[in-house]
């Protein structure tokens, strides 16, 4: 008893030497018979990184309660007039008046001025906008005779108004427009309703109009003051149209999405028993999907050849935010034909060269399979991950919302001639008549200009939002290091059983998470962390990119292109040494660095085995998402379509067919991914779990294997060198 007590004391200090003293691989695991699987006497690990992960959680639950205070999504969702009321708002006198008029809108000289409701006109309220052009002198004219014009005129008037005024008067008041011409609702405002008449750009058939000034003003001026606007016109009109759609087919997407949840299941299920079978389900199942979409591009490409009259080019119809009509471009077929052709090409040619590897892959999924089959709540374990990333992802987003809209109204004086000293300076609409800038600047007005302040709350909200979007990538990443943990502690809890399934202790997901969160926080956020600032500093790049875009020569390119290519490359190399690291902590309960230096030493002692199993693995499982995602997808586009007349009859008033089926694929493959996800973490947990086990233990009577004989067998003829082992 103590002679056994010493040697495992000894192989102890043996293994603690080796640690400081090892090679640059490191040294290869030693036999302990009180070796089980997962230890149990764990301490916690990284606690100073749980520390600063928890304080970061409670500043932004502050952040988040110091937003929602301040901030008002109502600012976002009504537009304000020039007394800082919304437009639209229920209880209030503007109730029913949810558009903003400009007064005058030729003075407002760029699309960015209209935007940020800082154009130097007074703006309105109204009900509805102008339907016709009319002066207020014509107005005055017109009301000695019939004074029904007055009531219509007045709406676009303040409520003080009278039409009896003189022009004069009228302008300094500024209680009415000059003149007011044909305008539709855009972005709940009122714009010029421009039209095309014989290729002339008119607006109520005219090409000219008056002012109310005594001038005479072109369409082109107009069109001028609101440049740019028709294409947020019709970004807004696909807004809408978008909006449309998937209100008209949001229960179809749901169908479509539990359909894909449903198959995903059964494919997990069925790796269990027919795995070999079904990798080949996966492969002429996904051939056959992308050989349908590259018949379907084909016919709709010689459909539009067959009528070359109708053919437009990319240079006819320029940059368009209608996408529909890159649909009927040659080009845009014959582009996604190419695509998936090289991608056919792609995915046979990896059949052909890794097939004796896809053989070592598939006895991991059955092995995989097994372990599901005796732990099998780690299928739902993706619904609680899902949970918990929709909160963080929703939190995000209220908190985002509420600090844009934080502020309180800033009022700015305007000169509507703009020769005033006092321009631009805040000014209190209440008390602004009877101050100085009133009488040295006739005519100027205190307009409300947006939200803001100079609190010190105010001067921080974008370092606030800096924060929020860190933080947030920090939680997601979180989460999804938990899950990881605790799927990989519940799959080595079942590979270190001896006799399964009757070694295998109760409940070892539910074991596993709790040890995850008691002890092994601050290793989590950690290795998060990591990912996070490597995330952030892709995003700060993108930011930049896209500031500096009209600045940048070839050479700044180049490096931005190489940038993205590093941060890419280090980001995924990271998640994958993050992954075989959770897996250590999990079995082990060390700290985050040294379960990665161990997780990376060992990958490189057995490099060989490696590259024979991991990223075929992945390959087969990334053919499982994508033959899920792609037969919801044929099913789909036939419904969305009109062409399943039999199953179902489609919705038949679509604006655009692709905005549901893109969802619907997308939706699908994210669920495809979660399921599978679960057993690409079984394999890769297997999978260190069994190099561990060769360095253990002999295969002897007393040291046996705890792997299954298929899969230590298959190692040994794909690795000779196994069984010296």
């Amino acid at each position: 008893m103590d002679k056994s007590k010493r040697k495992r004391e000894s192989s102890t200090y043996d293994i603690v030497l080796c640690h400081f003293h090892s090679p640059r691989e490191g040294d290869p695991r030693t036999y302990d018979p009180d070796f089980k699987g997962p230890v149990s006497n764990r301490s916690c690990t990284d606690v100073l990184c749980c520390m600063i992960f928890l304080l970061c959680i409670v500043g932004y639950i502050v952040l988040g309660l110091v937003a929602w205070v301040h901030g008002d999504p109502r600012r976002a969702a009504y537009p304000t007039d020039s007394q800082g009321h919304f437009c639209g708002q229920k209880g209030t006198p503007n109730e029913n008046k949810t558009i903003l008029f400009y007064f005058n809108l030729l003075r407002c000289t760029s699309p960015s001025v209209l935007l940020n409701l800082q154009c130097p006109t007074t703006q309105i309220c109204v009900s509805k906008c102008p339907e016709k052009f009319l002066t207020y002198v014509e107005m005055q004219l017109l009301y000695t005779k019939d004074k029904s014009h007055w009531e219509d005129y007045r709406q676009f008037c303040k409520t003080t108004a009278k039409p009896v005024k003189s022009l004069t008067q009228l302008l300094l008041d500024d209680d009415c427009p000059t003149a007011i011409f044909p305008s539709k609702p855009f972005l709940q405002r009122c714009f010029p309703d421009f039209s095309t008449k014989n290729g002339t750009l008119t607006i109520g058939s005219k090409m000219v109009f008056q002012d109310g000034n005594g001038g005479t003003r072109s369409v082109i001026e107009l069109r001028d003051a609101a440049n740019g606007i028709n294409k947020l016109l019709d970004a807004k009109s696909l807004g809408l149209k978008v909006f449309e759609d998937y209100a008209t087919t949001w229960y179809w997407i749901l169908i479509g999405l539990t359909i894909a949840m449903v198959l995903s299941w059964i494919f997990l299920i069925l790796l269990r028993f027919i795995a070999g079978c079904l990798f080949w389900v996966f492969m002429i199942g996904v051939i056959g999907i992308i050989g349908y979409g590259i018949w379907h591009c084909y016919q709709q490409y010689t459909n539009l050849q067959a009528h070359p009259s109708s053919v437009l080019t990319i240079y006819d119809i320029g940059i368009q935010t209608n996408i529909s009509m890159y649909f009927e471009l040659q080009q845009t077929w014959f582009t996604f034909m190419i695509i998936l052709c090289i991608i056919e090409v792609i995915v046979i040619l990896m059949l052909i060269f890794l097939r004796n590897r896809i053989r070592v892959a598939i006895i991991l999924l059955k092995e995989g399979s097994k372990a599901i089959g005796y732990v099998p709540s780690t299928l739902v374990y993706p619904a609680l991950t899902f949970i918990l990333l929709s909160i963080c992802i929703c939190y995000w987003v209220v908190t985002a919302v509420f600090l844009a809209t934080s502020g309180v109204p800033v009022y700015k004086v305007i000169a509507p001639e703009g020769h005033c000293i006092h321009e631009n300076q805040t000014c209190d609409p209440e008390i602004f008549n009877t101050t100085e800038i009133a009488k040295a600047c006739p005519g100027a007005l205190c307009n409300f200009a947006f939200y803001g302040g100079k609190s010190l709350y105010h001067q921080y909200i974008p370092t606030f939002h800096v924060y929020n979007l860190f933080v947030f990538l920090w939680l997601i990443n979180f989460v999804v290091a938990l899950g990881q943990c605790a799927l990989a502690g519940a799959f080595a809890t079942y590979y270190w059983a001896m006799k399964k399934p009757d070694d295998i202790p109760r409940y070892p997901l539910f074991t596993a998470f709790g040890r995850a969160i008691r002890y092994h926080t601050g290793s989590l956020a950690f290795g998060s962390l990591i990912i996070a600032l490597i995330q952030m500093f892709k995003i700060v790049l993108e930011y930049l990119d896209h500031r500096l875009k009209r600045t940048q020569n070839t050479l700044s390119k180049f490096l931005q292109c190489c940038l993205r290519c590093c941060f890419w490359c280090l980001e995924n190399a990271i998640k994958f040494l993050n992954r075989n690291a959770y897996i250590m902590i999990a079995i082990y309960g060390r700290n985050f660095c040294r379960s990665a230096k161990d997780a990376f030493n060992l990958l490189m002692r057995n490099v060989l085995k490696v590259a024979v199993t991991d990223e075929v693995t992945y390959f087969v499982l990334f053919l499982g998402k994508i033959l899920v995602a792609g037969s919801i997808g044929v099913l789909a586009f036939l419904f969305f379509t009109q062409r399943l007349p039999v199953i179902a009859q489609g919705p038949a008033s679509l604006n655009y067919y692709w905005v549901p089926l893109l969802t619907v694929i997308l939706g699908s493959y994210l669920i495809a991914h979660g399921f599978f996800s679960v057993y690409a973490m079984c394999v890769e947990t297997i999978f260190i779990c069994f190099l561990e086990d060769l360095e253990r233990n002999d295969g002897s009577t007393a040291r046996p294997y705890y792997v299954s004989q298929p899969l230590l067998k298959i190692f040994q003829e794909e690795n000779p060198q196994t069984k010296q082992q």
